[in-house]
Parts: structure tokens; sequence; C-alpha cells
């Protein structure tokens, strides 16, 4: 039977298993996995000492929402997009799109619902966030219907959507932003971004398996070039952030103490890097204890900076 024949079969029994099997289709398309990455929303009204503040943490639960809502549209879309590729890739090719169990026009209509869902929720917090939300959209639709193939172009703009995410909570909540730390931001993010390729081009090179044309003009060291160099401007931005909020907090070691556990996580982060086991960065957060632990640390040296 040909792989054609095949996914013709696996669609109409798909169509067949009811409409609460599509829905759950559908919403495994959506990532809900990946919506941990919002919790960088969060992120400003926590270093700005605001995240015991109910009016505050309520308009950034409704930033995590819509921003959630978004992402969720442009996975679909991505996956639509890249179904033929999917197919030929060794774990992709189970996403229900390539897997022929949702359809590319329901993939597609599901993503509108998701997107005008996000714009709707954002407008209980602030309308400034439903423009930081186009924008994200805007810029993503460009990567998925082309800007993906471009090199260095691909990288910056996966790693815009953390930096987005951050302005989104501080627009939310009406909190300015240190330049430090949106620093912070950008090359955590490209640096996770370039981890992620580097471990695509290692599995390309184990296993000869079929990647995105952008991967093919680089190199594992140049992507290790990528990456190294943001891990060290990550954490020299880190440390210029921590010096600034103990001179805001007068009296208070802890910022200063935080710097510890964040470049020991990064560190951590650095070795699945380095082993071309830097898959998605959400997987290997929920997976790895140590790393759990180490953000856990991070996160109550920061609270006793603002709090004790």
């Amino acid at each position: 039977m040909s792989e054609t024949t095949e996914r013709a079969d696996v669609q109409s029994s798909a169509s067949g298993k009811g409409l609460l099997p599509t829905l759950l289709s559908v919403l495994k398309t959506a990532r809900p996995r990946q919506w941990v990455k919002n919790v960088l929303v969060f992120a400003a009204p926590f270093t700005a000492a605001q995240i015991t503040n109910i009016g505050v943490l309520v308009d950034a639960a409704i930033a995590f929402v819509a921003f959630s809502f978004v992402a969720s549209s442009v996975y679909l879309i991505n996956d639509a997009v890249d179904v033929e590729a999917d197919r030929a890739h060794p774990t992709k090719r189970n996403r229900p799109i390539a897997a022929g169990i949702v359809s590319i026009p329901l993939a597609y209509a599901s993503a509108v619902v998701f997107f005008l869902a996000g714009l709707g929720v954002s407008l209980l917090a602030d309308w400034r966030l439903l423009i930081v939300l186009v924008v994200y959209e805007a810029v993503q639709l460009g990567y998925c219907f082309g800007l993906k193939h471009q090199p260095v172009i691909d990288l910056t703009i996966v790693g815009s959507g953390f930096l987005m995410r951050l302005i989104a909570g501080g627009v939310a909540t009406g909190i300015s932003l240190s330049q430090w730390f949106l620093l912070v931001t950008a090359f955590g993010s490209l640096f996770m971004v370039a981890g992620k390729r580097f471990a695509e081009v290692m599995l390309y090179e184990r296993t000869g398996a079929k990647i995105r044309s952008s991967l093919k003009k680089y190199s594992a060291s140049y992507l290790r070039f990528v990456w190294a160099t943001s891990a060290a401007i990550l954490i020299m931005s880190y440390c210029l952030w921590a010096f600034e909020q103990q001179q805001r907090v007068p009296g208070t070691v802890w910022s200063v103490i935080s710097i510890v556990p964040f470049v020991i996580a990064v560190l951590r982060y650095a070795v699945d890097v380095d082993c071309g086991n830097a898959g998605e960065p959400e997987e290997i957060a929920l997976r790895d204890r140590v790393l759990q632990v180490l953000g856990a640390t991070w996160v109550v040296t920061l609270a006793c900076s603002y709090y004790l």
C-alpha cells in the first residue's frame, strides 16, 4: 500500500471518530505544552516586586491566556504550511496535520479562532497588549511563509517571540522593563534557539533525517559559536541587572546571590545543547529535575531580594 493510500485511510478513519476526537487533535496541534513559554509575561511584575499585587497579577494572567491563544494560532498555521516536510521528519510526521488526522482547512480555521480569541482576551487587560499580539502574529506569519528559510533571520524571529512575551507582560501590567532585563531575555532566547537548531543539525548528522532548508546553510561550529556568544552576553547582562537591582534596594545582597543559580542553570542547559539534546526548551525544563531545582532556587533568591 502506498504512502498516499495509507494517509487517505488515516484521514478517513479520523473523520469517522467524531467531533470530540477531532477537537482533541486540534488542541494537540495547538501545542498546549508549549504554553509554559508564556510564563515570561509574569517576569515584569515579578522583577518589579508587584507579583503579590492582585490587580497586576490578574492582568499578567490575562496576558498569559491571550498570548497562549495567539501562539497556538501560529503553531496551527506553521504545521499546515510545513505538512509535507513534517511527513518526512522522523518525529514530526506524528503531528496530527502531518498524520492526516487534522485537515489543513480545519487547521487554518482553528488558527483564526485562536487568534481572535487571544485578541478578545487581551482587551480585558490593556489595548496596547492587542498591538503586541498583532505584531507577534505578523512576524511569526512572515516566518511561517518564507522567512524560516533565511539563515540568521530565522534565529532572530524565533528568539523575538520570547522577547515579545516579556514585553506583553510589561504592557499588560503597565510596568516599565529594565534595559538589562530586556537584554537578558533577548540573548537568553537566542541562546535557546541556537541550541535547538544545533540539536537539529546533530540529529541530521546522526540519522540523515530531512531538516529545514535554512539549517543546510548552518554548520554545527557556527551554531555552537552563536549559542556560546549568546550565553556569555546573557550571563553578563544578568549580572549587570542584578547589581542594578541591589542599588535600587539598598541593604540586600539577594539579587547578587541570585547570580549563582542563574549561571549554574545556564551552564546546565548548555550541557544539553552541547550533547545535541536541546530540542524544545519546554521539554528540557519539564524533564530536567536539577534544572527545575536551580530555577526554583533562582526564584526564591529573587523573592528574598524584594520581600526580605
